[in-house]
């Protein structure tokens, strides 16, 4: 059910597909894509996995209003993770690219301004919507475990891949109104990082949650860059074929979300002393890990079908093509992520750590690293 909501990837595929030529206007573009999914993916990880965990052991109350200290102090935590990660996002995609393709410190200036605009905005959409999924998955009885995740990281790429191309427009296509635009959103997402950190200067879990989830941040900054210069490759190879771009988002979000739900309800039997901390009790998760490969790779047929239709490509042996291409995809990403999920879990709980801190935003992060090469090699294979 919950990987269902996967199927509007495939919205912000065909957005992506339909606004190539934007990516053609600079070379940091189409590798600051992934940047920007990944670093709403840290964000939304961190947020989906307290949440979650906090609902199931009654740190966090299912309600916007009068909830407890934790939750607020999250959500600020939130708000400051959000201008730490579109700083060491656009700094680390400048430093790859720069070596690749030569960025200028005029480049360098933009990347920061549009990655830090397009989080700026989805901070205000999608944390709210993260928020109310939770709580109201939790008072009607679902697992926010199973469902939080994979339900906020499609509506979460959707709306992520809007706001980007929005913010593109603006820069490349508005002149300076639109960058002043850009600055605007910039500057208040400083206001509000200014505020929550004065406030809160003193209070440990609120510098708990910022340094643990720094280092989480940093490690991913390098990972979405290896993947940005891997879909750089894969756009070398395919070309113009945009029945494999409208399928990328949901592609890299399903994979996330089997490591999501494998490594989310590890986290919170740790929590609930059910699993134990060892990887041998890996055996005790199996029903966990199959449910979810097994429903990712019904998903991955359902996306070849959608692709295709969409593209007005769809016959038979199209399908059978394209179908195993995208198994071989799922079969590679999916088996590295479920264990690299659980071992996130298992290895952040025996260090004292808290794993929602690491687990969903490290897997995701991952995850989109993995099925980027996964398809690179899936295509290599079978073209």
């Amino acid at each position: 059910m919950a990987y269902a909501f996967n199927i509007f990837g495939i919205v912000a595929g065909m957005t992506v597909a339909f606004h190539l030529g934007l990516f053609a206007l600079a070379p940091w573009a189409i590798a600051a894509y992934p940047a920007i999914i990944s670093a709403r993916g840290v964000i939304g990880g961190l947020l989906s996995g307290r949440l979650s965990t906090g609902l199931h052991v009654g740190t966090v109350q299912p309600r916007f209003f009068g909830n407890t200290k934790s939750f607020y102090l999250l959500i600020q935590a939130v708000v400051v993770l959000t201008l730490e990660t579109s700083i060491a996002m656009s700094m680390v995609t400048a430093l790859f690219r720069g070596f690749i393709q030569g960025i200028t410190a005029a480049d360098l200036v933009d990347i920061i301004a549009v990655i830090t605009a397009t989080m700026a905005l989805a901070l205000v959409i999608i944390s709210p919507l993260t928020m109310t999924v939770s709580f109201l998955s939790f008072k009607h009885g679902l697992d926010p475990d199973i469902i939080l995740y994979p339900v906020e990281s499609t509506i979460s790429d959707l709306l992520i891949t809007v706001c980007y191309f929005l913010v593109l427009n603006l820069f490349f296509l508005f002149g300076s109104a639109g960058r002043y635009v850009i600055g605007f959103l910039g500057l208040v997402l400083l206001c509000a990082v200014g505020y929550a950190s004065f406030k809160n200067v003193r209070e440990i879990e609120f510098i708990k949650t910022i340094k643990e989830s720094f280092l989480t941040m940093v490690l991913v900054a390098f990972i979405v860059n290896v993947t940005g210069t891997v879909l750089s490759r894969i756009a070398e190879v395919v070309g113009a074929r945009r029945e494999i771009y409208t399928v990328y988002p949901a592609l890299i979000d399903t994979v996330g979300d089997v490591g999501a739900v494998v490594g989310s309800t590890a986290t919170t039997k740790l929590a609930l002393g059910t699993l134990g901390s060892s990887f041998s009790a890996i055996r005790n998760h199996r029903a966990e890990i199959f449910g979810a490969w097994a429903a990712s790779l019904i998903m991955f047929m359902i996306y070849s079908i959608l692709s295709l239709f969409i593209q007005g490509m769809f016959a038979w042996h199209v399908f059978l093509k394209f179908t195993t291409l995208l198994v071989i995809v799922n079969l590679m990403a999916a088996s590295v992520i479920i264990i690299i999920a659980y071992a996130a879990a298992i290895l952040t709980y025996q260090k004292g750590l808290d794993p929602d801190n690491f687990v969903i935003p490290i897997e995701s992060s991952l995850a989109d690293g993995i099925t980027t090469i996964s398809l690179l090699v899936a295509l290599s294979l079978i073209g």
